[in-house]
Formats: structure tokens, sequence, C-alpha cells
């Protein structure tokens, strides 16, 4: 019995090597996809949590280190004070040129191309409070030679090792803020010994510093023409064990006597 020509339609002839034969009827059928769940995405391709943490941790890194490079082709062309507003400016923060108004981003970090007319004109101002800048993103700041004030205040990514990299910086730099900076301790705070033209110096907030009170006064005596902000002398100092005070409470409840006894 011929089969239907209805049925025949159904698998249109390809040629093969001058031999007219038929399609597979498998490849006629298309595969039903299953939606996978993300869970079944992560199971995959990630064996336990630990290895799916540490890629999430690497995948942090790139992108921190690429929001940190150094644009040194806006500096081969327009100077060391443009490159370093572009930078500032990409991550959020404020430039301020001399004589003229401080420079703001929007929320979506864009900026007025204006900047490329202040070519002649130096940064003296930056205030990065809040970005993500780390010890290498500072490479586009330390070509600035006439910056006087910096602020890096709740940067996340601030440490000793960003402070000790602040010495280009000695000549022109008269106030630094590094309020609420979570990584500075007093290490980074001692390589700030560089920085003799400092009038103000803001170091508050800084929870990496177990004596606040007492690393203030030796700060002061380190920059001793810098007004030192931060906490007062004796914040930080902790007690003794026996300047403690004692809880007259007894710890351990009574013990309850047994049922009949007088």
């Amino acid at each position: 019995m011929a089969a239907p020509k209805a049925f025949l339609r159904l698998i249109p002839p390809k040629w093969n090597g001058g031999k007219r034969g038929f399609r597979d009827l498998s490849g006629m059928v298309a595969p039903e996809r299953k939606r996978r769940t993300l869970l079944q995405f992560l199971s995959d391709h990630f064996y336990d949590v630990k290895f799916l943490r540490e890629f999430m941790l690497q995948k942090q890194m790139q992108k921190l280190y690429l929001d940190n490079r150094s644009f040194t082709n806006i500096q081969d062309r327009y100077g060391p004070d443009i490159a370093g507003a572009f930078f500032i400016l990409q991550h959020g923060g404020s430039v301020k040129f001399r004589d003229r108004e401080w420079i703001r981003s929007d929320e979506y970090k864009r900026f007025s191309a204006e900047v490329l007319k202040f070519q002649a004109v130096p940064v003296e101002a930056i205030d990065a409070s809040g970005c993500v800048i780390n010890y290498y993103g500072l490479d586009n700041l330390l070509p600035l030679k006439e910056l006087r004030s910096l602020s890096l205040q709740r940067c996340p990514h601030v440490d000793d090792w960003c402070l000790s990299r602040l010495y280009p910086l000695s000549d022109s730099l008269q106030e630094l803020l590094l309020a609420g900076c979570p990584h500075i301790s007093e290490r980074g705070l001692a390589c700030l010994h560089h920085l003799q033209n400092l009038q103000r110096l803001d170091i508050s907030d800084l929870p990496a510093v177990e004596y606040p009170g007492l690393t203030q006064i030796l700060v002061e005596e380190m920059l001793p023409n810098c007004e030192v902000v931060g906490t007062d002398w004796a914040q930080g100092l902790r007690l003794g064990p026996e300047e403690r005070p004692q809880n007259t409470a007894s710890p351990i409840p009574a013990k309850p006597t047994a049922r009949g006894s007088r």
C-alpha cells in the first residue's frame, strides 16, 4: 500500500552526493528544552559551596582590578590631571580644578566632557569618599603634583599599603581625610610621617585602630604642625582588671533545697 501524499510532503528530499534520499526522521522532531533552575545550574558547574564562594570572590577581585587600572592612554594624551579627574569621576567621586567649581558625576557615574577643557589647569582637590579605590588605583592620583586636599573617607579598599604610597604628594598635600576606612591601622598612619606639609588629618572612626586615643597622640607628635581630628585623647584607653567595675550579683543561682527540708 502506497504512503499517503500528505505524509510524503512532511519529509522533503535532500541531495546527498548525487543520490536522492530522505532526511532522518529523528531530525524532524525538535528536542524538548527543559527549564533549568538556578540551583541546577550551580550544581552542574560547582561541586560545593566553598568552590562557589572562591569563584565569586575571584570575579569580584578581577572587577576591582579592572576598575583600578591606570588611565595611561588619557594621561599620555591629555596629561596627569585630566587622567586623575577621569578616574575619580568614573568612580562616582568629585574633583576640583584650581579656581573652578566642583565637578561631580551623576548617579550613573556620567560627567560632562567639558573636563577636557581644563587640560592646562591642575587638580587641587579630590573627594573620593566611598569609592572602590585600592592600592593600584592610586597610580592615577600620585602624579597630581599640586593636589592639596584628598578625601578617602569610607573607602572599603583603602588600607595601610595605600597610605604607604602617598609620599609623592608630600610637597603639596595639606588635607587628608581617612575617616571610616575599615582597613587602616596604626601601621598605616605611621607611614604618614612623610607628609610634613599636612595641616589637617581626620583619623576618626577607624575600626582597625585598637587604641584611638593613644594613636592620635602619637600622630600629633609625628606631625606637630597638623591638626589631627578624630577622637578624644582618653578614648580607647582600656582599663586594667583592677579598675574594671565589679559585678556584685552572684552569677550562680542558689541551690534549691530538697522538698520537705526546713
